[in-house]
């Protein structure tokens, strides 16, 4: 049930064009598909076997709300991991309690619905603030409005939370143990992901600027987030930093890197062997600074404000709307608009598409397994753990083949209460799968980012003056390697943040026109300070004038500043 990544959209995107084709092409698989696809089977199986045993299916629904904590953290080194996957239980059991609570509280829809859409909004912008990462705010919500419409006493409560408490530490448990095997796994995947994008950039010599670039950068920055979300000292740790500055280095100067090397240290990272070394200037290998500090959450939330509102109006009309037409489980409308929700209007609208078609395959997959199902409650727990690993095993090629697993998941799950006629939970799903994409499509639309072009505005100006120190320390005789390198990284981090402020806007609606022709001016001139602070820190070899007689030597430090 993890999310899948958002559809990356073109580098000049048309702002009022909603994309039908290539919403539904399929992507590569991810390289660590199955670490997701078996952790959650692992959480899941033993509460739910055991629980099928004792002859309390109806519980198992609480277990499963602990269990798909397992989803997460997966690209988080161990150190990392221990600590956000403790949050996102804690995060589970918050919306959980609050969703089980009001259950007990009152019976009616409007209210349930309403706070229903409230946890929804809260959910996404912790998720997105706190930059989580895959399955984001969909399984929380997912389970805190099933729980909503689940009957419940006060006195339940507790047991209840017990027991998604017990499951969360066992699925905790489920997602530490790869560390006892491959403590850097996660590190050396990430150091990997960077050289190989990089490398796709170097093999093109620099000759695509686009999105190509943009993802090298975007790796590289990913990679570095790795790396330094643990200060633990590590000798590996160290080597791969340094290869992470050889993929930046690449980055600045692709005429004059070398992707077979790259490609061959990606290689090396694979399995449990040693890390090949990279060798560096000794000036360079000192001064490994990694990237500037997070912005605190506090500023991180600003900006998530019209998804808020977005997320609370679009979740509690699909809700109504579901009401309105007497559907019985609303909370899947209520889903389906809080699962859409992506950085822009485009991307929403390719979700959008993505989840009404594979909601509708999944329930045609439901008809024919259902018989299956029914022969008992074992056969009714091994096909919701056949289903969630398929989910993840589909998932990250297209966002629309993993819900073809999810959706007959989902609806098997409400068999653990009871027997359901299916053909009546085909037809709730279906049109409750409709309501919420189209409900939740015109919030969006209704209530769209008018501060993306602001944030474009800010990135250019960060990338100004991130460039323009580093042209000022090239200016000086003797910068220091330290004031070097935190420039040159700050700069990095600044040119990706402009390109992913750029590629959110331009899929936005009603709002003015963005200085694309700034924005490319702004990267081409960041980059080309990029190269020469590189080359004066000797991460690369200095031009031979000779060879250029046409240039001045004093040329490149000139180019850096303009």
């Amino acid at each position: 049930m993890s999310a899948a990544p958002p559809t990356p959209t073109p580098a000049d995107p048309p702002a009022r064009r909603l994309p039908l084709a290539g919403v539904l092409r399929l992507g590569r698989p991810s390289e660590i598909w199955f670490k997701p696809a078996l952790s959650v089977v692992a959480a899941i199986a033993p509460p739910a076997l055991t629980l099928q045993a004792m002859g309390r299916l109806d519980l198992v629904m609480y277990a499963m709300a602990g269990s798909l904590c397992a989803l997460y953290t997966h690209n988080r080194p161990y150190a990392a991991r221990a600590g956000a996957l403790f949050r996102v239980v804690l995060g589970m059991l918050g919306g959980l309690s609050a969703a089980l609570v009001t259950a007990s509280l009152t019976d009616n829809a409007v209210v349930l619905v309403t706070i229903g859409a409230l946890l929804a909004a809260a959910q996404k912008v912790l998720c997105d603030a706190t930059r989580i990462g895959p399955p984001g705010n969909v399984v929380l919500t997912f389970v805190s409005s099933a729980a909503l419409f689940a009957p419940q006493t006060i006195g339940q409560v507790p047991g209840h939370l017990a027991l998604a408490a017990g499951t969360g530490a066992w699925a905790w448990l489920v997602c530490m143990a790869p560390a006892l095997v491959r403590p850097h796994g996660p590190e050396r995947r990430a150091t990997a992901a960077a050289l190989r994008a990089t490398a796709r950039y170097a093999g093109t010599g620099g000759a695509e600027e686009g999105h190509t670039r943009a993802a090298g950068y975007a790796a590289v920055q990913a990679a570095w987030q790795s790396l330094l979300s643990t200060r633990a000292p590590s000798r590996t740790r160290r080597v791969l930093e340094r290869l992470v500055v050889r993929a930046e280095v690449a980055l600045a100067a692709p005429t004059e890197a070398d992707p077979d090397r790259l490609r061959a240290w990606a290689d090396s990272l694979r399995g449990t062997g040693p890390v090949p070394g990279a060798q560096l200037p000794d000036a360079a290998a000192d001064e490994l600074l990694g990237l500037a500090a997070a912005r605190p959450l506090r500023a991180r939330l600003g900006p998530l404000t019209p998804l808020a509102v977005r997320t609370t109006l679009g979740c509690a009309l699909a809700g109504y709307a579901s009401l309105g037409l007497g559907i019985g489980r609303p909370y899947w409308a209520l889903v389906t608009a809080a699962s859409l929700y992506q950085a822009n209007i485009t991307l929403t609208w390719s979700r959008a598409v993505q989840r009404v078609v594979g909601n509708v395959v999944g329930v045609l997959v439901f008809l024919a397994v259902v018989p299956v199902a029914h022969l008992g409650p074992p056969a009714l727990v091994l096909c919701c753990l056949a289903f969630s690993f398929g989910a993840e095993v589909l998932i990250s090629r297209n966002y629309w083949l993993g819900s073809v697993c999810v959706t007959p998941m989902a609806l098997l799950i409400t068999e653990f209460a009871g027997y359901q006629e299916p053909r009546t939970l085909m037809t709730e799903r279906v049109v409750d799968t409709v309501v919420g994409a189209l409900v939740g499509f015109v919030a969006a639309v209704a209530v769209t980012n008018r501060r993306a072009g602001d944030r474009v505005e800010r990135a250019l100006t960060a990338a100004d003056r991130a460039r323009e120190h580093a042209a000022t320390l090239l200016a000086e005789p003797d910068p220091g390697r330290a004031a070097l390198e935190a420039a040159r990284r700050g700069l990095a981090v600044a040119l990706t943040d402009l390109r992913a402020a750029a590629d959110a806007a331009a899929g936005e609606w009603w709002q003015r026109a963005l200085p694309q022709e700034r924005v490319v001016l702004v990267e081409q001139s960041g980059h080309r300070t990029l190269a020469a602070t590189a080359r004066r820190q000797g991460l690369l070899p200095h031009r031979d004038p000779a060879a250029e007689p046409d240039r001045d030597p004093a040329t490149e430090t000139e180019d850096a500043r303009s």
